[in-house]
């Protein structure tokens, strides 16, 4: 019987997981996951207290099948090739990753070691979408549509079920404790293990507790943070502990029709991004529009600062920097204002804020984060307009009309009644507002006015 090593990356699920699936039927299956330092863009943070969870979780669902994680350190080429000569393996399977470094990262694998991979993370894959010209889809609505017209055509294969047992034989581990995932002197967590349950069932709970009350009213409402209707599935998506086929699947057929779209174009939008990031390897570092290189961007550690720790005095973005703060998590329409405020009102790079976000946000992902940050910043692929900066008080009363969501997270503000708390006049232990937005915006449009050739 053959023994196959599966190498578990950003799928930590067993059900609807295509390379254990083919590992298990083709024989006896030795599961490792490699905590390689060598790659860059390592786990930030809030996304290493989510990892160590998930992992655990991972191992537990493995234990009950008969099996157990192994878990390595070092880098992945090496661990693999002496991993196979332990257990006398005749191949490694993995579901694919599309970051840059991971493409070439596993292109090495494949020439040293007997490898294959799978399409256990993505709707579509980059190469299975073009334009008719044969190129990359630059523009969201074009790609999605050329996406739901081949979905139409090739119907992602129903999720198929977890592997019922699992047999492998014994093999060391490191210690998931041993990686150092998790916060120590002082312990941050407390808001996220409040607030989440990493793992695939954390996952599937999540998905159910979203189709029984969020979906439903999901196109008018997403945009309101002071209402339970976002699906809060991006950090299980992105550490695969769900599939986006398991997610399609789900949601097909439920009611209304409209706010079924309009959700799986927001997973159209992780596609999309996952696109973007697989043909551009620059995407997280350099502007797509090369003009903005020559965009007059400040270096403000003191403001910069101020907007990480939700003191701009502006309450939206406060209320929404310290909710990501004690979650590690924001609701979207609220990081699209605070990620304007700080580009366009405080001219700070959107480097900077990316690299926020990418420690403090659980669901911190390389592909959406980078094209996110670019779309507010207006540098990137089918971006926003450099005209449209986000008024954030405006905003604020707009799709927080009660002043619910600020309140929440914004106690200095809480006696405010109704609209008001969105211009708060003087309020003791509250900041005043960091730059006038009417003043900044001017000198903002002024900016990228100059940037035409």
């Amino acid at each position: 019987m053959p023994t196959l090593i599966h190498w578990f990356r950003q799928d930590l699920r067993l059900a609807d997981n295509p390379a254990l699936s083919h590992a298990a039927r083709q024989g006896s299956v030795v599961p490792v996951f490699i905590w390689d330092e060598s790659l860059p863009w390592m786990p930030g943070g809030a996304s290493r207290w989510w990892l160590h969870h998930s992992l655990v979780a991972l191992d537990a669902d493995l234990r009950k099948r008969g099996s157990a994680l192994v878990v390595r350190q070092g880098k992945a080429a090496d661990v693999l090739a002496q991993l196979m000569k332990e257990v006398q393996a005749d191949k490694v399977v993995w579901n694919r990753c599309y970051e840059p470094a991971a493409i070439a990262r596993d292109s090495e694998i494949k020439t040293r070691l007997p490898a294959e991979s799978f399409n256990g993370s993505l709707l579509v894959e980059p190469w299975e979408v073009k334009t008719g010209s044969g190129s990359f889809y630059k523009v969201f609505t074009p790609y999605w549509k050329a996406c739901l017209n081949f979905l139409a055509t090739l119907q992602p294969p129903t999720p198929f079920p977890a592997p019922t047992r699992l047999q492998g034989p014994k093999v060391a581990s490191d210690s998931i404790a041993g990686l150092g995932l998790l916060p120590t002197q002082p312990d941050w967590a407390g808001g996220l293990r409040a607030t989440w349950t990493p793992g695939e069932q954390g996952a599937h709970q999540q998905l159910d507790a979203f189709l029984d009350t969020g979906i439903r009213g999901y196109k008018e409402l997403r945009n309101r943070p002071d209402m339970a209707h976002t699906s809060k599935l991006s950090p299980h998506l992105h550490f695969g502990e769900i599939s986006p086929r398991q997610i399609w699947h789900a949601v097909h057929g439920k009611k209304p029709e409209a706010d079924v779209a309009c959700f799986l174009s927001e997973i159209g939008w992780r596609e999309f991004s996952h696109n973007l990031l697989h043909y551009i390897p620059t995407l997280p570092e350099a502007p797509l529009r090369a003009e903005f290189a020559r965009f007059p961007w400040r270096d403000d550690a003191e403001a910069l600062c101020r907007w990480q720790r939700g003191q701009t005095g502006y309450p939206i973005v406060d209320a929404g920097m310290r909710q990501l703060w004690h979650t590690g998590w924001m609701h979207n329409r609220v990081r699209m204002i605070a990620a304007s405020f700080l580009v366009k009102d405080l001219f700070i790079p959107w480097q900077q804020g990316a690299a926020w976000f990418w420690d403090t946000l659980v669901d911190a992902d390389l592909a959406n984060n980078s094209a996110s940050w670019q779309w507010v910043a207006g540098c990137g692929a089918d971006a926003a307009p450099y005209f449209r900066i986000f008024n954030p008080t405006e905003q604020g009363k707009k799709f927080d009309p009660n002043g619910d969501y600020i309140r929440t997270w914004v106690p200095e503000l809480a006696h405010i009644p109704g609209v008001h708390i969105h211009t708060p006049l003087e309020v003791p232990g509250y900041s005043a507002p960091m730059v006038n937005h009417a003043q900044a915006r001017t000198e903002a449009l002024a900016a990228y006015k100059n940037l035409k050739p």
